[in-house]
């Protein structure tokens, strides 16, 4: 790169917790630049959210048709060479696909789409415009993670058996004490907006995509038990399913949004016929290696006899914690990487990139509706559909 990506983005206005994780991911390493946005569908918010951030009114729209024409008008040297898009889960496709058809690379926040025809429609899409499109499925990004994956792919496990990994939080237990007061955010509980599950449908998936990019299996069935504890709400708070892999693994996967006391505990643990290993996100610079008779140990970010990718992705030396946000930026600097190839007529390089892309986002939409159908079948398997 011999200068500085510019980036756009689709929501994350004032007040929106994820749209500044993603700001402060993507101007991590001094790579991009923030120069335009439509940060919310009511104009006059937008236009305040562009001035809390000091850009160019000129281009802080007022929609995200008039940014792809505004931006679409400037000379090459000035215009856009990626958007971010942070909202709601109905928009994603329908402003993805715009941006892509105007020919615009696109990062995205999960999940992909409301179900899964959209989100192969839109991985459609996504191909014949030949543009990079990343899905920011952030836990992909840390270091240690990046490890656990290496070391299964080297077979260092041996022939995979099972996986547990559960997502527990906690922060939907006022709305159940208070029965429905107040509630979770309108359109989490909306499935216009939200899609056929709420918990399942925003941290199932994480779990869900975790187990794929360290192991490499795909589901084969599912069978979920999926509940909503908070009164009033009509989508899931809470889900449980048991899984069978291919390979013959099996596996136990959860999500709540009720477990008590519980704040971000996303934990995988991956069990194969030589070693298993397990990852903790609230402890994420640690991966603890174990095996039958032997004792366990930690290998730790940041030290040189881990691999490639996880020393790669470490920015500061042992000892110095780093954690979610870095875990973005990682996202944003592959993806960063792919853009720039794609600026100068070299992309796909040969090998790939490291983040998740939209093939990660279709497998993650099928599992919501593969979850939701076991669920309503009275927790029956339910075979995975092709993805």
């Amino acid at each position: 790169m011999n200068r500085k990506l510019r980036m756009g983005m689709i929501g994350g206005g004032r007040g929106a917790f994820i749209g500044a994780v993603h700001r402060a991911a993507a101007i991590m390493d001094g790579k991009v630049d923030l120069v335009a946005g439509c940060f919310s569908s009511d104009p006059e918010k937008s236009r305040l959210s562009g001035q809390d951030l000091f850009l160019n009114p000129q281009r802080v729209y007022r929609s995200y048709q008039e940014m792809i024409v505004g931006e679409s008008a400037l000379p090459a040297t000035e215009r856009i060479d990626f958007v971010a898009i942070v909202t709601p889960n109905s928009t994603h496709v329908p402003v993805a696909s715009a941006f892509l058809k105007a020919g615009f690379n696109v990062v995205c926040d999960k999940p992909l789409a409301l179900s899964l025809s959209e989100a192969k429609k839109l991985r459609s899409v996504v191909q014949k415009s030949g543009k990079v499109f990343a899905l920011t499925h952030n836990y992909t990004g840390y270091p240690m993670v990046k490890q656990a994956r290496y070391m299964v792919a080297k077979g260092e496990l041996g022939r995979l058996l099972k996986v547990v990994v559960e997502y527990p939080q906690g922060w939907c237990i006022p709305f159940l004490n208070s029965e429905g007061k107040g509630g979770i955010a309108l359109w989490r509980q909306n499935p216009a907006i939200t899609g056929a599950a709420n918990c399942m449908g925003d941290i199932g998936t994480h779990a869900h995509n975790l187990v794929r990019y360290i192991t490499g299996l795909e589901v084969t069935e599912l069978c979920a038990d999926l509940s909503s504890f908070i009164p009033g709400h009509p989508l899931d708070d809470d889900g449980n399913c048991l899984v069978r892999y291919t390979g013959g693994a099996k596996g136990v996967l959860f999500a709540s949004q009720i477990a008590n006391g519980d704040e971000n505990a996303l934990s995988i643990r991956v069990y194969g016929s030589k070693a298993g290993l397990e990852w903790h996100q609230e402890q994420p610079n640690e991966l603890i290696i174990k095996a039958h008779n032997q004792p366990r140990s930690i290998l730790r970010r940041g030290n040189g006899y881990l691999c490639d990718q996880a020393r790669k992705h470490s920015r500061i030396p042992f000892g110095h914690p780093e954690a979610f946000i870095e875990a973005f930026a990682n996202i944003y600097v592959e993806a960063g990487e792919a853009i720039w190839d794609e600026i100068n007529g070299q992309y796909p390089r040969k090998g790939g990139y490291d983040f998740p892309g939209v093939d990660d986002g279709v497998a993650g939409n099928a599992f919501i509706e593969t979850a939701v159908k076991s669920a309503k079948s009275g927790a029956k398997w339910a075979k995975f559909p092709k993805v």
